[in-house]
C-alpha cells in the first residue's frame, strides 16, 4: 500500500526527513483523542483495527481543541424571518465560465453565496458537481476557486460546477441547535433540498448530480451521500474523516467544531447518542453502495509542496502533517469498511503530502476520472 510512513532523505539539503514532525504530528492526533500519549493514540499505518474501530463505542469525549490553537470568533451572517421560499436572488457574471450567484435559503434563514463554473459546452443540459470545503469555508469565496485551482481545471469540462460559500465549523450538516460560536448549520437541508431543484431550472442541467469536498467537506461530502441515498451518482473526498462513533472520527469532529469556538453538543444531541451515529459513514456505509466512490490521503510527512520558502512552514508541518495523518488513519477505516462489504472505491495513499491546498489541486485531477464516470461525462 502506498503511503506507509518511514523516514527519507530530503534531495535539496542531503539530510533525514525530520522525524520530529512525525512525532509532533502525533501529539496533534493525542490531543484529538483527548491527552493520550502519542504511543497509545497512534496505530502504525497499514495496522488500523476495523473491528475496535468501527464496534459504535465511543471513545473519549471533550476532545476539544486547546483554546490558544482556536481561530478568533467571526461575525456571524445575521438571520432573517422574512426568507419563506428557498430562490435565486442574483445571477452575475464574473471572468470566463464563472458566475457568482446569490440564494435566498429559508433552512440557514439568510442568503448565500455560490461560485459556479458553467460548463465547456452548454448548448445541451449537462449534469451538476457539487463541491464543499474544509472547516475555514468563507462566506465570499470558495477555497476551491481562490486556492484549489477550480476555475482553470473544469475550463474545458462539460459540467456544472457548484462551490458552495458559507459553513464555516459545520460538517455541512443540520444542527440540533443554533449556536453561540458558528451559528445556525442547516446546511445538509439547503444542499440537499433546497438548492438541487434552484441549481436545475437556473442553470438547465440534466438532473444528475454529484459531489466532493476536501477536510471538513470530504466528511461532509460522504455524510450527504449516505445520508441522502439516491441524491448523488459518486462522492469523491480528500484528506477526511468519515467516523462519529470511534475514538478518532468522534474526537476529530469536536476537534473540527471546537477549532472554530463551536459547541459539539449542539450538533446531534448527546455526544455518543443515536444522532452521532445517524451521521457515521462507517457504520451506514452500505448506503453508499452503487455510487462511483474516490478517496484519498497524503501521508502527513513532508512533499513536493513544503520546502523553505514556503509560508508559515512549521505550522504547515506540525498542524497540516498532524492532521493529514489522522485523515490517512481515517481514510483507512472507511477503506476497510468498504472492503469489507465488498463496495468499490478507487482510493489513494499519497506517500508523502501535508494537510494543504496544493496537494488537493492535484488530488481534484486524480478523483476527475471518477467523478467523470458518475455523471456520465
Amino acid at each position: 500500500m502506498r503511503g506507509t510512513i518511514t523516514a527519507g532523505i530530503d534531495r535539496q539539503k542531503g539530510l533525514p526527513l525530520r522525524l520530529s514532525t512525525l512525532v509532533v504530528s502525533t501529539a496533534v492526533i493525542s490531543v484529538m483523542l483527548g491527552g493520550a500519549g502519542p504511543a497509545a493514540a497512534v496505530p502504525s499505518i497499514g495496522s488500523v483495527d476495523l473491528g475496535s474501530a468501527n464496534s459504535g463505542s465511543l471513545g473519549s469525549t471533550g476532545s476539544a481543541m486547546p483554546g490558544q490553537y482556536r481561530e478568533d470568533p467571526v461575525e456571524l451572517p445575521a438571520l432573517r424571518d422574512d426568507i419563506t421560499v428557498a430562490k435565486i436572488v442574483s445571477n452575475e457574471a464574473r471572468s470566463g465560465q464563472a458566475r457568482r450567484l446569490t440564494v435566498d435559503s429559508p433552512a440557514l434563514r439568510r442568503t448565500v453565496g455560490l461560485d459556479v463554473l458553467l460548463p465547456a459546452d452548454n448548448s445541451e443540459p449537462r449534469p451538476a458537481l457539487y463541491m464543499l470545503e474544509g472547516v475555514g469555508a468563507g462566506e465570499n469565496k470558495s477555497g476551491w476557486m481562490s486556492n484549489g485551482g477550480a476555475q482553470d481545471f473544469f475550463a474545458d469540462k462539460n459540467v456544472n460546477v457548484v462551490l458552495i460559500n458559507g459553513g464555516v465549523g459545520s460538517l455541512y450538516t443540520d444542527w440540533d441547535e443554533i449556536d453561540a460560536g458558528v451559528g445556525l448549520h442547516k446546511w445538509e437541508t439547503f444542499i440537499t433540498e433546497e438548492l438541487p431543484p434552484l441549481i436545475d431550472a437556473e442553470l438547465h442541467t440534466n438532473g444528475v448530480q454529484s459531489i466532493a469536498g476536501n477536510s471538513m467537506g470530504a466528511q461532509g461530502a460522504m455524510m450527504l451521500a449516505h445520508r441522502n441515498p439516491g441524491l448523488y451518482q459518486g462522492v469523491a473526498a480528500m484528506s477526511g474523516c468519515y467516523s462519529t462513533m470511534d475514538t478518532l472520527g468522534n474526537s476529530s469532529v469536536q476537534w473540527t467544531v471546537t477549532s472554530r469556538n463551536g459547541d459539539p453538543a449542539n450538533m446531534w444531541g448527546p455526544i455518543g447518542g443515536p444522532g452521532w451515529a445517524a451521521h457515521d459513514t462507517v457504520l451506514n456505509a452500505e448506503s453508499l453502495r452503487g455510487l462511483e466512490i474516490y478517496l484519498s490521503a497524503n501521508s502527513g510527512l513532508p512533499g513536493k509542496y513544503e520546502s523553505s520558502e514556503t509560508p508559515e512552514l512549521l505550522e504547515r508541518l506540525v498542524i497540516g502533517g498532524g492532521l493529514e495523518l489522522a485523515s490517512n488513519l481515517c481514510t483507512q477505516v472507511l477503506d476497510a469498511k468498504l472492503k469489507q462489504l465488498k463496495i468499490p472505491a478507487t482510493v489513494d495513499y499519497e506517500p508523502t503530502g501535508t494537510h494543504a491546498w496544493a496537494y488537493w489541486e492535484d488530488q481534484l485531477a486524480k478523483a476527475w476520472p471518477v467523478l467523470a464516470k458518475s455523471l456520465g461525462v
